[in-house]
Order: structure tokens, then sequence, then C-alpha cells
């Protein structure tokens, strides 16, 4: 046996590579890909700023539903394939973009997508953690949720490689869906070889009803908040880089810094985390992003996109890895329900964000006041967080 099949082998190491990948897929790619790809979509349709906030919500509803459905105790034993499963039907639905032109049609089948990706993440995330947590190595989770970064970073090179290549009949959105889907299918067969099995679990039955105490009540409310908050600017990031200047350059640019700011960005805060503890460092990355929200409009252009874009990275993987960290802490008897609802909540601030922030966007001709209006929501989660206790919360 090599070195390297050796290394392989370690089931620490096959969770953290398969959980990287399963992020880069189901959310890099299968949720996030869509920011990249918009700005072409809105071109080749026709498309306004409301509906394109109109398809993104449709992805965020399905999510939303994944992530109740997740919550329930039909899913235990079956973890593994449920996530393959959901991965699968990722890559499918990655290709079907590049089939549709009418925006109930790309609505569907976002909502379709939004539905597999909440299953993945949440199932994956289920093996992948719990499997750190029994060998005692945190760099297991850093490594699982960096994969998100990764995969947007990817999708950015991708998209502008393709906006070199010599027009062709078929329209360049539709072969930047076509190419994801592509990408998709290769990290579903790596996530297909290396994804460990779960750990048997004998004899425990479903979990309890979740105790609501005031600090989960707070920091669940903070966690929507935070979806409202972040999804204005990750969803329209781009289109905002391709208002101030028609370059695929940047736009490439300003979506790559994101997605390489967020697959560094776990490992960043570390030292953060070890001074401040994971909950004052969950506060510290809400506050962090609203100067990275703020900026993408505030600041003047290009600078304005990938400074935002660079903060959004290498904030928003914090505030979901720790926020998810923190509820399954204040809910230790009951971890999936926590897992599962706090993604619920989040879902539900993601509905809320792209369609209120298309909307205002189509009145006002630009994007300066959605992207205020999410910086002082993600204010308000900051302070909802901190006064609701969430900030007793010591580190183990």
């Amino acid at each position: 046996m090599t070195q390297c099949t050796k290394f392989l082998s370690r089931e620490p190491v096959r969770a953290a590579l398969s959980g990287a990948v399963a992020m880069a897929v189901a959310m890099g790619i299968g949720r996030f890909f869509y920011t990249p790809v918009l700005p072409g979509m809105m071109a080749g349709l026709g498309l306004d700023a409301a509906e394109a906030g109109v398809i993104a919500a449709a992805n965020f509803a399905g999510y939303l539903l994944g992530a109740l459905l997740a919550a329930q105790g039909w899913a235990a034993g079956r973890e593994r394939r449920l996530a393959i499963g959901a991965l699968a039907a990722t890559v499918l639905l990655l290709f079907a973009m590049a089939l549709a032109s009418d925006v109930i049609v790309l609505s569907t089948i976002r909502f379709l997508a939004g539905l597999a990706s909440a299953f993945a993440m949440i199932f994956t995330s289920g093996i992948v953690l719990s499997i750190g947590l029994n060998h005692g190595d945190p760099r297991v989770q850093r490594a699982h949720f960096s994969g998100v970064g990764f995969g947007i970073a990817v999708s950015a090179l991708l998209v502008y490689l393709l906006s070199l290549v010599p027009p062709t009949a078929i329209s360049p959105w539709r072969i930047d869906w076509l190419a994801g889907g592509l990408l998709g299918a290769a990290g579903l067969a790596l996530v297909v070889l290396l994804l460990p099995r779960p750990a048997a679990q004998s004899g425990i039955g479903r979990e309890p009803p979740i105790r609501w105490t005031r600090p989960l009540v707070a920091l669940t409310a903070s966690y929507g908040l935070f979806g409202i908050g972040y999804v204005v600017t990750a969803t329209f990031i781009v289109a905002i880089a391709r208002e101030g200047a028609h370059d695929p350059l940047l736009e490439c640019l300003t979506w790559l810094v994101t997605g390489a700011t967020a697959a560094i960005s776990l490992f960043a805060w570390r030292p953060v985390e070890r001074r401040l503890g994971i909950a004052a460092t969950y506060v510290a990355a809400l506050l962090l992003e609203v100067v990275g929200v703020a900026a993408t409009v505030v600041l003047p252009f290009p600078a304005s996109a990938l400074i935002g874009g660079a903060l959004l990275g290498f904030t928003f993987m914090i505030v979901t890895a720790y926020g998810l960290q923190l509820g399954r802490r204040l809910a230790s008897d009951s971890p999936r329900q926590a897992l599962a609802l706090m993604t619920a909540a989040f879902g539900v601030g993601q509905i809320v964000g792209p369609l209120g922030a298309g909307v205002l966007a189509a009145h006002t001709g630009s994007y300066v006041l959605p992207s205020l209006v999410a910086a002082g929501i993600l204010l308000i989660a900051a302070v909802t967080a901190a006064a609701g206790g969430t900030l007793s919360i010591k580190s183990p």
C-alpha cells in the first residue's frame, strides 16, 4: 500500500476530503453557481432584477423545505444514501438549467435544486462532523465547510474561461450550466468513492424534542437575519460588478476572491476563535460582514466589488459554520434538529432577501438601497445574538 493510499484510508482524512467535495458540489456549485451565470442569463433572457430575485428565492424556498424535512427522524440510518442521492439530483438539475428559458420553469428547477442542496448539506455534514468529533479533530469541520468556497472559486474560473471561447449557436449561459453539471458530476464520483459510512448508533432512537432556551432562540433569530443580509450580496455581487464595468475578468475576480477567501476563512479565523471563543467570533464575523456588504455599493468601483467580495467570502462561512456549531452545543440532546431548524430559519431569510432586494433594485434602478438595507439587517443579527445571551456560551 502506497503512502498516499494509507493517507486516504484514514477515516478523518476521507471524511474531510469527501465533505469538502460534497459541499463544493452541493453549495459552491449547486447553489452559488447561479451568481456568476446570472448576468449572462439576465442579458440572454431579458430578465430584470425582480425576476432574477424570484428565481433565486425559489432556490431558497426549496432549501427551506429540505431543511424542515431533514429535521425529522425518518432519515436515521439512511444518511449516506440520501446525501449521495441529493448530490446526484443536484448534478441533474444543473444540466436542466441549460434547457429552460421560462421564469416559472427556471424557478421550479432552482426550487428542486435548493431541496437537494439542503439534503446534501445536512446529511453529509451529519456524517462528516460526527467523524471529526469522534476523532477529536477540528480540522475535519474546517476542511468540510471550506469546500463551499472552493466550489465558488472553481465556478468563477470556469465561467471566465468559457467566456473566452468563440461564440457558438448555443447561448453562453447555457454552456455555463452544462459545464457546471459536468464539474458537479466529477465531484459526485469522488464523494461516492471517499465518503465514509456513518458510525452505527445502536440503541439510539429519535432525538428528543428540542428545548428552546433564550440563547438558542436568539441565535436562531440571528441566523435567520443573517440569511437575509448575506444573500443579497451573494446573489447579486457579480451583477453589481457587471453594472460597473462590462468586463468578464472583473466579474471572475469578484467571485473568485469571494470563493478563495471563503475557502481559507475557517483556517484564518482560528486564532481569533482561540482568543475570543466561538460565540464572540460569530458576532465579530457578522459585524465585519456588515462592512463588506456596505462596501459593495459605498466604495468606488472596482474596489467596491473586490473588497466587498473578499469580506463576504471571509465572513459568511464563519457565521454559517460557527452558528451551526453553537446551535448543536445549545441543543446537545437534539443536534440534528438544531442543525435542520437553524438551517430552516436561514432558509426563510434567504427567501425574503433576494425577493426584497430584487424589487428594490428594479424600482430604484440600482443595488445601492438593497445592499445598505442588507447591511443594516446584518447589524441587527449581531445585536440579536449578543443581547440574547449567545456571548455567554463558553468554548470547550
